[in-house]
């Protein structure tokens, strides 16, 4: 008995050996919309007035004035130190004074957002690796002399010796990666979707895509994606954004690392929306094509969630987590929605959710919120003259995922869809464009 209490003893002693933790890798990302500054949808009224539809859209790119809403955003990046932001609508907005002088950037929301975050003491970079960047621009409205021209005193004298110049923007994905964190990025790509839609052929074409990272956490890999589907839509078709998300799910459709897609999809769960139901965002509604709400065919939050994707971000019925609504101006809730926002139960003016992290392949979902969508006193209200206003038209999304340990495997680069190469009809509207271009400017000249 003593000799088996003995050796009850000795094992008791004995070192325990250090058992190693399993638990999964943590990676935090935000999701945020940065606005263009203008409501493009107004301006496409006045066409084919182009001067008045581009005068529209400068008067309120500068009255939602960037550089103090990128203070604001990029206080807020500062606040959940994320690893990677996905970015949409980083828009550069410049003018040229004439057909024959360059374009010079204006405004570039991107690098005075960057530059932000260096000042907030949060800093971020454009995610790169291999001499690629994650900057994939897309939807452009060209500087077009007499047909763009627009008017402003304060700004064009000292870039052009003239109060006129002619603008255009182009507005793009980005992925942006904490300054500390730059060199976990491994790959780097960008991709086009193929369903484009004409505004205007060649002048007036919106391209949407997406931009992605390979990044590294620890021993293990996730690829996170930054995109923006298209948001103009036609009765009795089926949206581009469900066609572009279709595309986005076939392109992922053999993944086997962890992934994270974020970007605005320009899609609520309710899509298309019944005629007689509320719609104040104007969101595609029923038609013969698209006979069902919710449906995949014609809904890409649907496509998204019936290809195996999981969303992330906050509960998408919910109305507290809308994040669409503000108006075009950013000093409060878009007043057509206000009612209906409320009546839905949403406090701040939101009526639709466009904004979304989903993940595929991870290890779980650990927690998200909205940003950015608190008003008049949230953390991102800034003061624009007698009235606060948002930060952008948007409510931004943060989502905090685990990632298996050692998913070191990494996916092929993901396809690179060019656009379409340039053909005769679009030399011949461009053509037609050029010379209603020509009358304007003799109509004006003769005022």
């Amino acid at each position: 008995m003593r000799r088996f209490s003995a050796l009850v003893l000795a094992l008791l002693l004995l070192p325990i050996a250090k058992i190693e933790a399993a638990e999964p890798y943590q990676v935090t990302v935000m999701s945020r919309n940065l606005y263009l500054g203008s409501d493009v949808g107004v301006a496409l009224e006045l066409i084919p007035n182009f001067p008045a539809a581009a005068q529209f859209m400068w008067d309120q790119v500068k009255k939602t004035d960037f550089p103090k809403r990128a203070k604001k955003l990029a206080a807020e990046a500062a606040l959940d130190k994320p690893d990677l932001i996905g970015i949409q609508e980083a828009t550069i907005w410049y003018c040229r004074k004439d057909l024959w002088s360059e374009k010079i950037e204006v405004f570039n929301f991107l690098n005075q957002f960057i530059e932000a975050t260096k000042v907030s003491g949060t800093p971020y970079s454009l995610a790169r690796s291999n001499g690629v960047s994650a900057f994939n621009p897309g939807y452009s409205i060209a500087a077009i002399p007499y047909l763009t021209k627009v008017k402003d005193p304060e700004t064009f004298p000292a870039l052009f010796g003239s109060e006129s110049a002619s603008c255009g923007f182009t507005i793009a994905d980005a992925i942006l990666v904490r300054d500390d964190l730059a060199g976990n990025v491994q790959q780097v790509g960008n991709t086009e979707y193929d369903a484009t839609y004409s505004i205007v052929p060649t002048l007036m074409t919106i391209y949407r895509g997406y931009t992605w990272v390979d990044y590294q956490v620890n021993d293990s890999l996730v690829r996170v994606i930054s995109t923006h589907l298209e948001s103009i839509w036609d009765e009795n078709k089926v949206p581009n954004s469900a066609i572009q998300a279709s595309q986005l799910v076939d392109d992922l459709k053999s993944a086997k690392m962890p992934l994270i897609v974020m970007g605005d999809f320009n899609a609520d769960y309710r899509d298309p929306r019944g005629k007689e139901s509320p719609n104040p965002g104007e969101q595609p509604v029923v038609s013969e094509t698209c006979p069902t709400p919710g449906a995949a065919k014609c809904n890409a939050y649907t496509t998204m969630i019936e290809a195996g994707f999981v969303n992330a971000s906050p509960d998408a019925k919910d109305p507290k987590h809308f994040s669409w609504g503000a108006s075009a101006l950013l000093d409060g809730p878009d007043p057509k929605r206000a009612k209906v926002a409320a009546e839905y139960g949403n406090q701040y003016g939101f009526t639709d959710r466009l904004d979304y992290v989903f993940t595929k392949n991870v290890y779980a979902n650990i927690s998200s919120k909205m940003i950015g969508n608190i008003y008049p006193d949230g953390s991102s209200i800034w003061d624009c003259g007698e009235k606060k206003c948002f930060a952008s038209d948007h409510a931004g999304v943060v989502a905090t995922i685990e990632i298996p340990r050692g998913a070191s495997a990494q996916d092929p680069a993901l396809p690179n869809h060019a656009r379409f190469p340039l053909g005769f009809w679009h030399f011949f509207a461009l053509g037609l464009i050029l010379l209603s271009a020509l009358l304007i400017a003799r109509r004006i000249r003769r005022r």
